[in-house]
């Protein structure tokens, strides 16, 4: 299999193969382009994303700085809005549903290395070379979500529809649709429902309306 083909079917392999490596390099570059621009440069913002990630949807908004490590392997959808300091460590595959919504610090990990020391120094392929190997697993995040600021999704999670995931959470496991979920690590607190609505709120809501 290529390293492509290894990363996408969850087996070991190694971060420094020269195909992975070109990949990366390219994309860490357009991230320093991006990082580099001003806020009001939009079309140019928005040419080099589209040049970073594998697909993106309409109205996607990333505050910047970002770091992006493969970009190819990310997938985001339509009206997407992360802050400052976006980070996505996409070795395995990671998918974006439409309209969520990211506060600051937000990091994204799919890359699992192992837990013997000795094994993430070297370890001998099946080729009998020995490298340093390791493994990766997709993160799979749903429509309508937010996340507080400083929330780290690890590999292999996935995130239902219409979750919050509270400030600070580390999330090492699957979060149902509709959840509110907080901690270290990440857990659900409670579903949240109708009666979490604005509209009971006229205090916060003020002259404003619930649609």
């Amino acid at each position: 299999m290529s390293p492509e083909e290894k990363i996408r079917a969850g087996v070991l392999f190694c971060p420094g193969e020269p195909e992975l490596v070109a990949i990366k390099r390219k994309t860490h570059n357009l991230n320093v382009d991006y990082n580099q621009t001003h806020e009001d440069e939009v079309e140019k913002r928005a040419t080099i994303l589209s040049e970073i990630i594998g697909e993106m949807g309409e109205g996607v908004r990333i505050q910047g700085p970002i770091a992006f490590h493969y970009g190819k392997h990310t997938k985001i959808g339509k009206n997407f809005f992360a802050n400052f300091n976006f980070t996505v460590q996409d070795d395995g595959e990671v998918t974006i549903g439409n309209d969520c919504n990211f506060g600051p610090n937000v990091t994204i990990v799919t890359p699992v290395h192992p837990m013997v020391a000795s094994e993430r120094r070297l370890m001998r392929t099946g080729a009998g070379e020995e490298k340093r190997l390791c493994y990766a697993k997709p993160v799979h995040i749903g429509n309508d979500c937010w996340f507080g600021a400083n929330v780290t999704v690890c590999p292999g999670v996935t995130i239902g529809d219409g979750c919050v995931i509270g400030a600070g959470s580390v999330v090492t496991r699957d979060i149902p649709a509709n959840s509110f979920a907080a901690g270290v690590p990440c857990r659900v607190i409670r579903e949240i429902t109708e009666a979490d609505s604005m509209a009971h709120m006229p205090e916060v809501l003020a002259d404003n309306q619930v649609l």
